[in-house]
């Protein structure tokens, strides 16, 4: 994959490697209300990309994921090792976290990874939260607010 794009992965590879790799952050994008109304996948930390109530991007994104891979790799005994922390993020579908991922490589930051198929997915009457790809068919664990 180019230094532009995040790398993707399937929400059973980015399961994998949250058992795998135990710095890794699950961090859920979507607004605050999707994130606390929807249901979200377990254990994800939510830096909505944009947000209500004037649907911007967030102007502190960049700096919000610095500090969360700053504070991991001190509650990790990591040091400086702080690019060597993966971030997985996840939105609905995946085009908000492909956008966002973009925007933190154009920044400086490595090892950003995106769940392509979102935590939704394409709708279907299995899930509650989707289906296809989605997280929760796969079996990503969620919770709710």
């Amino acid at each position: 994959m180019s230094d532009s794009y995040p790398e993707s992965l399937s929400a059973l590879q980015a399961l994998r490697m949250l058992g795998d790799e135990r710095r890794a952050l699950l961090v859920d994008i979507r607004s605050s209300d999707e994130f606390l109304s929807g249901g979200h996948p377990a254990g994800a930390v939510n830096i909505p990309w944009f947000d209500e109530p004037d649907w911007q991007i967030n102007p502190n994104f960049v700096a919000e994921l610095r500090q969360l891979r700053r504070a991991r790799a001190q509650s990790a005994d990591d040091g400086d090792d702080v690019n060597g922390i993966p971030l997985i993020l996840i939105c609905r579908s995946g085009r908000r976290s492909l956008l966002a991922g973009q925007a933190l490589l154009s920044a400086g930051l490595r090892s950003i990874y995106h769940v392509q198929d979102g935590f939704e997915g394409e709708p279907a009457a299995a899930c509650q939260h989707g289906g296809g790809g989605s997280g929760c068919f796969h079996g990503l664990p969620q919770e709710s607010a």
